[in-house]
């Protein structure tokens, strides 16, 4: 993909102006919202649940890609679907059977993700790799906003493009957690195509111009 992508991390939103900062992402340069789902049970934190996502959908006019964080994700994969997520990305750490994972989430329609923690080898993908739309990286470990960035990370990165080359895949490469205007461009070049940034947009007083720029960067 010739184009890197930016999506805004809705985690880090102000939840009281939910609507505002939906049509803000909407007016900008970002291509995608992030929808982290967290259950307090696979990541020590809770985020929101169906109803939020529910209400996101109604106002988001762009892609929706939705990062679930939770233990047993396949009970909800019908779920998801019917409340709009074009991109339905599940932890390798919560999937005992990730093959059957992926093949339902592509059954009710959409593209399927695989998240890998900090400490997950990226090798853990290679018999699925081809059944991936997309590949999260956690940058940071996953349950929290604001965190920094964790500098392995170029190296995964450049050993799941080269897994994905070799074996023939189209999948995207994204990386979530600390993505800044500092570390856009050398993530991008390693071969990330999909950059998640939070805290950086939501909380720049200039937030769609900092989403301008952080797109300019990524594909400089």
């Amino acid at each position: 993909m010739s184009s890197k992508l930016i999506a805004p991390s809705v985690l880090a939103a102000d939840f009281a102006n939910l609507q505002r900062d939906i049509e803000m992402v909407n007016d900008s340069d970002a291509d995608w919202f992030h929808i982290d789902i967290m259950d307090g049970v696979f990541v020590p934190n809770i985020s929101f649940g169906m109803p939020v996502l529910q209400a996101i959908s109604k106002h988001a006019k762009k892609t929706i890609d939705v990062h679930l964080m939770i233990v047993d994700p396949d009970r909800y994969i019908k779920t998801f679907a019917e409340l709009g997520s074009n991109i339905l990305t599940v932890h390798y750490e919560a999937c005992t059977h990730l093959h059957r994972t992926l093949q339902a989430i592509k059954a009710e329609g959409m593209k399927a993700g695989v998240a890998l923690n900090p400490h997950t080898n990226v090798n853990v993908l290679e018999d699925v790799i081809q059944d991936i739309d997309l590949v999260c990286i956690m940058s940071v470990n996953p349950g929290f906003g604001g965190q920094s960035f964790i500098e392995n990370t170029y190296k995964k990165v450049k050993q799941l493009k080269e897994l994905i080359i070799t074996r023939g895949a189209n999948t995207l490469i994204e990386i979530d957690g600390g993505v800044t205007n500092k570390n856009a461009k050398a993530l991008t070049d390693a071969g990330a195509d999909v950059l998640v940034a939070g805290s950086y947009v939501f909380k720049s007083s200039t937030q769609i111009e900092t989403i301008k720029d952080l797109k300019a960067i990524a594909n400089s």
